[in-house]
């Protein structure tokens, strides 16, 4: 299949979303599919630098979202292009503008468009105006009216789905969680030694925080609640890896308690080194609430690494193992978790590890999603059929 992937975010912007569609792409042509990128221009991206079958087109930052951007031009481009490349499908993972652009072109060239649903928005109203103006009744329409004509829309997670399915969403929904390259994470020789680099000694435990440092990540909580675990494992550390709106206000707060000696943070980091921060840890942590899936969750467990997570439907499934970490639901709870895995980092059940890691696995995910590709065109061509019949 000729496959064309819309987005807004793509590599070198650091989201979980583009690393869900960086392995959809390589799973995608490891099945030996034409795999074709339309996405929004970078500035970190020269304007003539060759990029294998990648198309950008010209974009601004995104209004509260200013590490994010969006087209403001290029759906003619787009549909030329596609029409040139003889797309079989169309697959988007905005409902923004590559999205809406991905949908023009799909209904104009009469081949199915489905869409994954990546963001829980109501998680991110805050962000404008204070959470004033939009509610979550305007998240509630504008899904209802993006997801209309679809042809299938991919669910990250059992919430996304239970989500979707309160909106209304009529079209055809699969939970297909996103899979990781396992072998991306296995141990290298030659990768970074990050606790060198941040002069964390060899035995200090290590609790390690890898996200987006936004404000509804509730890092803050991580912060707070390392005072405590340092009456009890006095030699600890934090490392908050990543960049956003929040990252400064988090410095504040850990200088005002005093935590300047053992809160690190990084900043953003090369893509391509996010498996050695993870083979750095001794504990993996997430207090944030507004993950669809948590993509970090898998990759953390991919490199031997317990995690301690924020409780949720997706993430006490995940964890019915003990052994390969716990979640929580209060502060309280976090920290007493925090303390306990902290001083017991070894994952013992490695089967238990290997059955939850193959679940996970970036080929199981392109698998499923090519089947939903292959029916979504069976009952495009049948309504296809059944249409002309109907008019003649």
């Amino acid at each position: 299949m000729n496959i064309g992937l819309f987005t807004d975010t793509y590599f070198p912007q650091v989201s979980g979303v583009a690393t869900s569609i960086k392995t959809l792409r390589h799973e995608l042509e490891k099945q030996g599919h034409q795999v074709y990128i339309f996405t929004t221009t970078d500035p970190h991206v020269e304007k003539d630098v060759y990029e294998r079958n990648i198309f950008r087109f010209p974009s601004i930052p995104f209004v509260s979202f200013t590490d994010r951007r969006i087209a403001f031009r290029g759906l003619l481009h787009a549909y030329q292009l596609a029409k040139e490349l003889n797309l079989d499908v169309i697959h988007t993972q905005t409902e923004f503008s590559m999205g809406l652009i991905g949908k023009f072109v799909a209904r104009a060239l009469k081949i199915p468009c489905l869409h994954t649903y990546h963001t829980m928005y109501e998680d991110y109203l805050h962000y404008v105006a204070n959470g004033k103006i939009l509610k979550p009744v305007h998240v509630k329409q504008m899904t209802l009216a993006f997801c209309s004509h679809l042809d299938g829309v991919v669910a990250p997670s059992d919430r996304v789905l239970d989500k979707l399915t309160g909106y209304g969403v009529q079209v055809p929904i699969r939970v297909i969680p996103t899979g990781i390259d396992l072998d991306q994470y296995a141990p290298n020789d030659e990768e970074l030694d990050v606790r060198d680099k941040y002069h964390v000694p060899a035995s200090a435990p290590l609790l390690l925080s890898l996200s987006r440092v936004a404000y509804e990540k509730n890092i803050k909580a991580l912060i707070d609640g390392f005072t405590t675990i340092l009456q009890q494992i006095p030699d600890a550390y934090l490392m908050i890896v990543g960049d956003g709106p929040a990252k400064e206000d988090l410095e504040q707060q850990a200088h005002d308690l005093g935590l300047d000696e053992h809160v690190i943070f990084t900043g953003e980091i090369n893509n391509n080194e996010v498996a050695a921060f993870y083979h750095a840890a001794t504990l993996f942590a997430s207090a944030s609430d507004s993950e669809s899936q948590g993509l970090t969750y898998i990759e953390a467990l991919a490199t031997d690494t317990k995690i301690v997570v924020k409780s949720s439907p997706y993430t006490d499934e995940l964890l019915q193992d003990p052994d390969l970490g716990t979640t929580f639901k209060t502060d309280d709870e976090m920290v007493k978790q925090l303390i306990y895995y902290l001083k017991h980092p070894k994952i013992m059940n490695k089967q238990a590890l290997h059955d939850t890691l193959r679940a996970s696995s970036s080929e199981a995910f392109g698998e499923k999603v090519v089947e939903f590709y292959q029916d979504a065109q069976l009952s495009y061509e049948d309504s296809s059929e059944n249409s002309a019949d109907i008019s003649n």
